[in-house]
């Protein structure tokens, strides 16, 4: 059962999420509601107007916990800069780039961080849409595009409507679960939307390794992809290790101290996780929670 309190988080971040979308009618197609069911929703009615299951959807898509958990306030990392800095300048230039790093730094949290306040940017991760036409279908319902008709018809509908809006920038996370007809679609898609679109692929290590193992194989469409995202791979952390350990700490300190009680001990909390970001939260938890 839904309580109220969280149904209530769940209208402020449809209202907060509204402008990123042209009109009603594609905000509510991207929740995946009818727009006689969005208008009510719109107007502050809880009750009886959605099933327990659409709130849910709803609250899965904006990131609404519906645990109350501890709300995570954004910390200008390294990461955070260099990937926002890159997201912009693909966004408004219309260009396509991809991002391999290591994991728990911060990558998933930026670009969810920046689809939230851009219009017309969505973002996809790719682990939970690995086929082609999950993936194209999960593309057009974040756009507000029909995702349930005939694949051809979505999928022109999706170029159609991507022509026509101002900026469309793409983020395609965890890039490298993709299958490889969906790594093939991608290609077509981008063809189809050349100058007009902005793509984003990001991924760990081994989404580079991926790319250029099927380049060396001489793998069909993998070189005509990686040249359409730039033919480079951009990376945050450093190389050396003692520099990216510092590096990882930095990062650690500055999330820590944005989101840690006044009172926390930062350099604890900086040994404990090790430069993770993902134990900073656990250890900030715990000390809210106590």
């Amino acid at each position: 059962m839904i309580t109220t309190e969280v149904k209530k988080s769940i209208l402020e971040a449809i209202s907060l999420n509204r402008s990123n979308y042209p009109s009603d009618a594609k905000h509510a197609a991207s929740l995946g509601i009818t727009t006689s069911v969005y208008s009510a929703v719109k107007n502050g009615q809880t009750d009886k107007v959605l099933s327990d299951a659409n709130w849910i959807s709803i609250a899965r898509k904006l990131g609404v916990s519906l645990r109350g958990e501890i709300e995570w306030k954004a910390a200008k990392t390294a990461t955070f800069q260099f990937i926002t800095a890159q997201l912009e300048f693909s966004q408004q230039s219309s260009l396509s780039g991809i991002l391999c790093d290591i994991p728990n730094i911060g990558k998933t949290f930026t670009a969810r961080y920046y689809v939230k306040s851009h219009k017309n940017a969505v973002y996809v991760d790719c682990s939970q849409v690995k086929t082609k036409l999950k993936l194209i279908r999960k593309i057009a319902s974040e756009f507000g595009v029909d995702s349930k008709g005939r694949y051809a018809d979505v999928y022109d509908d999706l170029v159609y409507y991507l022509r026509g809006i101002e900026c469309p920038l793409i983020i395609l996370d965890e890039a490298g679960d993709l299958q490889y007809e969906a790594f093939l679609e991608l290609k077509a898609l981008w063809n189809a939307t050349e100058r007009c679109c902005a793509w984003y692929m990001m991924g760990a290590d081994g989404l580079k390794e991926k790319i250029n193992r099927s380049i060396e194989c001489k793998k069909v469409g993998y070189t005509e992809m990686l040249s359409r995202y730039g033919d480079r791979y951009s990376k945050v952390t450093p190389d050396d290790g003692k520099e990216r350990d510092q590096f990882l700490k930095e990062q650690a300190r500055v999330v820590a101290k944005v989101n840690a009680p006044a009172d926390a001990d930062i350099a604890q909390i900086v040994r404990k996780s090790g430069g993770g970001l993902r134990r900073v939260y656990t250890e900030i938890e715990k000390l809210k929670r106590a």
